[in-house]
């Protein structure tokens, strides 16, 4: 009987510890997309080995702004629009809309992104690619443990991108002691760089991912927050290797003197560091980025509607396959829109203010956490973030509104 008891727990433990790492790894790889890729090469380019203290910096941040999202979650028992509700009725709603737009706009971008890694990866047609990838996606929700294929892919994905990433690096020979001192005490520094990288690692719907997955398996309560906060570093530590990997591998080509071809930064790098087979790479690794956002968008921008309404809640994983075919239809017969990129872009900044300084408010609210106490070490760094990326993302609205009528 005892035997068959401490089994049981070890099978409890197990599941627990597959969930956890399947929400780092859902957060990870939702922030690893076509974007993150271009992101990376062309401030590597601009920065050289000064980018390392950029990525250290964006890296300090992202980690203090996902575990006050996923404790609070976590002790609430709430997801993100619940919460906001809680803290001032409707900016639940308003939150959702947002969060909904953006990850509906970008989710164009990441179906188009699963194209062009087929595309490079196998010669399939843009198009084609994204619309196989799509289908790939969709099958996903279709199954019966949608939660569990979805944070299986999520791990070999994360894993797959990891491991060429690495094989890159290693061949481009980076001058890696450049990259360390530079970590510390950077030759330039770029806020504009920081900020992007923030706001691409765990703005607009990549805040949430992670701790609505989490909360869906039924991790919850002030007990879970030592796994909750280990989970959520180690989504930041996952991206972070990758960003690192990624910027070594250019870096290496840059300090090599090689031209890297502006109309498609981050292929020109792995085809300058491995020939054909590079651009195969690059392929794989691109697809892998922008399956895994499209899953992570989907799931994580119907989360913040499916308490809505109950029919919502009852047919959730349908409302995520169509979210995923309307982000297919729309780019296969329009493309990209660049003029609601532009506006959801500069939305999509605003994001994370408004969701961490929400966060940080219910911390405080008994109704909302209980007997929790929020330690003052998370909600310091949390509220610099809030103020950091608020007035910035104000700025950025304030730029590429006018874009929008010229």
């Amino acid at each position: 009987m005892n035997k068959e008891k401490l089994e049981q727990n070890q099978g409890t433990r197990k599941v627990s510890r597959s969930v956890l790492l399947g929400a780092a790894f859902l957060m990870a790889t939702s922030s690893i997309g076509p974007g993150f890729l271009t992101q990376t090469t062309v401030f590597t380019q601009q920065l050289a080995a000064s980018f390392a203290f950029v990525i250290l910096i964006s890296l300090v941040l992202d980690v203090f702004a996902q575990i006050n999202v996923w404790r609070i979650i976590a002790v609430s028992g709430l997801r993100g629009q619940e919460i906001a509700n809680k803290v001032l009725p409707g900016l639940g709603i308003v939150l959702a809309v947002l969060i909904v737009m953006g990850g509906l706009a970008f989710n164009i971008g990441n179906v188009a992104g699963a194209g062009l890694g087929l595309n490079a990866m196998l010669g399939v047609e843009p198009i084609t690619g994204a619309i196989i990838s799509a289908a790939f996606a969709i099958f996903i929700f279709i199954v019966k443990e949608a939660g569990k294929v979805m944070d299986k892919v999520a791990q070999a994905a994360g894993f797959i991108m990891i491991l060429l990433m690495l094989y890159v690096a290693f061949t481009t020979s980076p001058p890696v002691g450049e990259a360390i001192v530079n970590t510390v005490w950077p030759e330039q520094i770029s806020i504009f760089a920081i900020v992007t990288l923030v706001g691409g690692t765990v703005g607009g719907y990549i805040t949430f991912a992670g701790g609505h997955r989490l909360l869906d398996a039924g991790v919850k309560g002030i007990e879970s927050l030592p796994e909750v906060t280990k989970s959520s570093v180690t989504g930041i530590v996952v991206t972070g290797i990758m960003r690192v990997a990624l910027f070594l591998a250019v870096l290496g080509v840059v300090s090599q003197g090689l031209a890297i071809d502006p109309d498609n930064p981050p292929a020109s790098v792995f085809q300058l560091a491995a020939g054909d087979i590079g651009f195969r790479m690059f392929g794989v690794i691109m697809w892998a980025a922008a399956i895994t956002s499209v899953v992570g968008a989907a799931y994580t921008s119907v989360s913040f509607i499916r308490s809505f309404h109950p029919a919502i809640e009852k047919y959730h994983n349908w409302v995520i396959i169509l979210f995923i075919l309307v982000s297919t239809l729309t780019f296969a017969f329009v493309g990209r829109p660049v003029n609601i990129l532009l506006l959801v872009g500069a939305l999509n900044a605003l994001i994370l203010p408004l969701a961490l300084g929400t966060i940080l408010v219910a911390a405080y609210k008994k109704e909302i956490v209980g007997s929790y106490k929020q330690p003052i070490w998370l909600t310091i760094p949390g509220a610099f973030v809030v103020i950091i990326m608020g007035v910035l993302g104000i700025i950025t609205l304030i730029e590429q509104i006018p874009l929008l009528f010229k």
